[in-house]
């Protein structure tokens, strides 16, 4: 059974099942979420500590930016510092830890089949993209819109705007420190999956950037399935 969705919209959707929803990690859970997040769109959860969260890469070549905070204190943010010091790298995968700017973890990456996603690249807003792209673009859609309009739900603003995740985009970084936006790794239906460490409120941003590889210009839908201890929908 599937549901025929507006683009605009966000409605639930009865997807296929990538393998990564089947796997160990999800043992003892119960699917108690699935939403499809449109082209463009933003999407927002309070994960509750031990509740995994599995993001989807539906079409394909879909960046998929994303902020975390401990909730309900919003002041213990996602640090990408913090997080990229104990990783002892850039790219976050299996096993990877979000970890706030006190130190303490917000989630951990349980499953991924993709295997490298970014943390440099940062989020699109309308002054980056007129920087890098021209004056002409400024009236486009970007991420830091979506992450205003979202974190608005919650009390938050643009102070508590933090360096963000960019999954399934790819960001090689040269030998000499450059840094490149070039075209996804990822495929159709690929996913992967966090598990909350405490309870933890996201922020996601579909990504509406067309100027550039990250989404192969052509902007695309993720799907997020959230898996709980609990049996039953929240």
């Amino acid at each position: 059974m599937s549901t025929t969705t507006d683009p605009g919209t966000l409605t639930p959707r009865d997807a296929h099942t990538p393998a990564t929803l089947t796997g160990g990690h999800l043992a003892g859970l119960t699917e108690t979420h699935r939403e499809l997040v449109a082209a463009r769109a933003p999407w927002s959860r309070v994960l509750r500590a031990g509740e995994v969260l599995t993001i989807v890469d539906v079409d394909g070549n879909q960046a998929v930016d994303f902020l975390a905070f401990a909730w309900p204190d919003t002041s213990r943010a996602y640090s990408a510092q913090a997080t990229l010091a104990a990783a002892g790298g850039v790219f976050l995968t299996t096993g990877s830890v979000l970890l706030d700017n006190e130190g303490g973890p917000l989630l951990t990456v349980v499953a991924d089949e993709v295997g490298r996603h970014d943390t440099l690249g940062g989020a699109c807003s309308q002054e980056s993209n007129t920087l890098r792209y021209g004056h002409h673009t400024r009236a486009q859609h970007a991420c830091a819109d979506n992450f205003m309009n979202e974190a608005s739900r919650y009390g938050l603003g643009k102070r508590d705007h933090v360096s963000n995740v960019n999954w399934y985009m790819n960001v090689p970084v040269d030998p000499d420190g450059a840094l490149g936006i070039v075209d996804g790794i990822s495929a159709p239906g690929l996913s992967l999956a966090l598990r909350a460490e405490t309870d933890t409120l996201v922020l996601v941003s579909n990504c509406p950037q067309v100027n550039n590889p990250c989404n192969g210009f052509d902007p695309s839908r993720a799907e997020m399935v959230v898996h709980s201890p609990e049996a039953g929908a929240r």
